[in-house]
């Protein structure tokens, strides 16, 4: 049984409370306040890599969580208190914000599959038998340096030939991280919708939460996003510019 809405969240905020060293509280805050936390390396946080001096941001809807090395959080909060939310995403430092989508558990259901086309999903042995020769960056991870990898795909095939790939890297005991690419000449043929449907139902059939993570700017990518099953999680930015520090 897949679980409800109020279980993944909490799943969500715990796995967050733990990158920024916050609390679940801190992220349930009142409206426009900013809570201000130094970065740690907690146990349990998942491995994106962080420079010396570090700074994210995030937001899921109502207060905003800094978290930051403390030359850059002394430099967040000179620029931040007393503002309100919209205000402070739109400060210079910022530079492009993330949208986060999670899946609507009360409207997510499998999607018909687009004719003329073979579908399945592989785990992560064969991700690397069958995609090795071919480039889909935003859906597989290619680099074996990276502390994750492709874990789990759903594949579109005509023919013999990969024609799109929603992949799945499992980036901490309970999260999930999908991405997903069409060849140019295959796209706006439903595929990318219909991967993504599929392989989200198939991690929340294990019980646990997958992510659907997109550049502010990429109306096509959050389109993708709410065809197939998704709504607004959470929003964030770490790739901010500090000139004085």
């Amino acid at each position: 049984m897949i679980m409800t809405q109020t279980e993944m969240l909490f799943i969500v905020q715990s796995q967050l409370a733990v990158d920024l060293n916050c609390s679940i509280d801190d992220l349930n805050g009142e409206k426009d306040s900013i809570i201000f936390v130094e970065a740690k390396e907690n146990p349990g946080r998942r491995p994106f890599p962080r420079k010396t001096r570090f700074f994210e941001i995030v937001s899921m809807g109502k207060s905003i969580v800094v978290s930051a090395t403390p030359e850059r959080l002394s430099i967040a909060k000179a620029q931040m208190q007393g503002k309100d939310r919209d205000i402070v995403f739109a400060l210079p430092i910022i530079r492009g914000l993330y949208l986060h989508f999670l899946p609507d558990v009360t409207r997510i259901k499998p999607m018909f599959s687009p004719n003329n086309f073979l579908f399945e999903v592989i785990k992560r042995e064969e991700v690397v038998h069958l995609l090795h020769a071919t480039s889909f960056d935003n859906a597989v991870i290619y680099d074996a340096n990276l502390p994750w990898q492709t874990d789990l795909a759903a594949i579109a095939k005509q023919g013999e030939k990969i024609v799109g790939v929603a992949g799945a890297s499992k980036t901490c005991a309970k999260l999930w991280q999908i991405g997903i690419d069409v060849l140019p000449e295959y796209r706006n043929l439903g595929l990318a919708s219909y991967l993504v449907n599929r392989l989200t139902i198939e991690i929340l059939e294990r019980g646990e939460v997958p992510s659907y993570d997109v550049i502010a700017s990429n109306l096509a990518s959050q389109r993708v996003a709410q065809r197939s099953g998704y709504s607004p999680g959470w929003v964030s930015d770490w790739r901010c510019d500090f000139p004085e520090c």
